[in-house]
């Protein structure tokens, strides 16, 4: 809506230009013909017919340049074209003030004489007219060629981010199904459990598919129903710490970008041991920004953490750069058995 109020307000300014430009040729024409002694009926007729044809050949002129404008050969263009409408125009405005005046000799001796000048003054008109329009259509093309532009590049990154949020989905699902069909048989009860968690979860995710952003408590409050699911299939072996300020809380961040996280660090943190493991999640607000931090041991004789980082983290940094154009949001620490996954969020 903005673009559009200003392409209307570019346009009407432009009309205006070429209303007053025309208007001041007017009276400059009638102030030299009074100079020169004409009868100032005569100079009335005159300067009148000669700046409305004039107007009308500018009209033909901006109206032609919306539905063409020359490439390469656009100079030459304004050059030949100038000559022409000009050659037309003074062949228009003598046979109309022959006809009008054919009367007075005088005159007819007077519009003869000041041909030339004519000529040359309704070629430059004309030629700026000319060279006006071409660069208002050619900025104005320019001007839609990159809205267009960018509206390909928002589908396409639209697209690429639903790609996304789509592959991190069946890779939790599995998941779940085979921890699903392990305790259908051992233990049916925690099995339908989990059945329900799992439900609840998916809906949530068909919920928030289209949502673009969200705040950190509606994000944390849907995190928790992944780890009751994780929490069904590690039993007492997953333990975890949420730490998040109220202020942190309301701020808002991309939907459902933290649960890839919490996988990867549940990956790592039980993939390779047997004992009991804490999952850490802090979150807290800074300058212009929200930071998370996902924390979780591991065995640095077992764990393999350049392989584990693949999918899941690299797609959300591809996220956070779709979204916010930059590639230092998510970063990667491991010190002391302890790996920390740490996202910035803009706010």
């Amino acid at each position: 809506m903005k673009e559009s109020f200003l392409q209307n307000k570019n346009k009407f300014l432009f009309s205006i230009s070429i209303i007053l430009g025309w208007s001041f040729f007017t009276l400059i024409q009638i102030k030299l013909l009074q100079d020169l002694g004409i009868n100032a009926s005569i100079t009335w007729v005159d300067a009148s017919i000669s700046s409305l044809s004039l107007a009308l050949i500018s009209y033909l002129i901006t109206n032609n340049m919306r539905y063409y404008l020359p490439g390469k050969e656009r100079y030459w263009y304004v050059f030949v074209m100038s000559l022409s409408l000009s050659g037309l125009w003074l062949l228009i405005v003598r046979v109309i003030l022959w006809l009008w005046f054919r009367e007075n000799t005088n005159y007819q001796q007077f519009l003869s004489q000041t041909s030339n000048v004519r000529y040359a003054i309704s070629f430059l008109l004309i030629g700026c007219i000319t060279m006006v329009s071409l660069l208002w259509y050619t900025q104005k093309d320019a001007t839609e060629i990159k809205e267009r532009e960018q509206e390909t590049l928002q589908l396409a990154k639209d697209a690429e981010l639903f790609k996304l949020r789509q592959q991190l989905q069946p890779h939790f699902l599995f998941n779940s199904l085979n921890s699903i069909s392990a305790l259908a048989g051992s233990q049916p009860e925690k099995a339908r459990h989990m059945i329900q968690q799992l439900s609840d979860f998916l809906r949530g995710t068909l919920k928030k598919e289209d949502q673009e952003s969200i705040s950190l408590q509606e994000e944390i409050n849907y995190l928790q129903l992944y780890l009751d699911i994780e929490k069904v299939r590690f039993g007492h072996r997953l333990d975890t710490l949420v730490t998040v300020s109220e202020e942190a809380a309301k701020l808002h961040l991309p939907a459902l970008i933290l649960q890839p996280i919490v996988e990867n660090a549940i990956k790592f943190g039980l993939y390779d041991t047997t004992e009991a493991v804490t999952i850490s999640i802090h979150a807290e607000a800074i300058p212009n920004a929200l930071r998370i931090e996902v924390s979780n041991p591991f065995d640095s004789e077992t764990s393999n953490l350049g392989k584990g980082t693949g999918f899941g983290l690299s797609s959300i940094q591809r996220r956070l750069y779709l979204i916010y154009g930059r590639n230092d949001l998510l970063k990667t620490t491991a010190t002391e058995n302890i790996f920390i996954c740490s996202i910035e969020i803009p706010v």
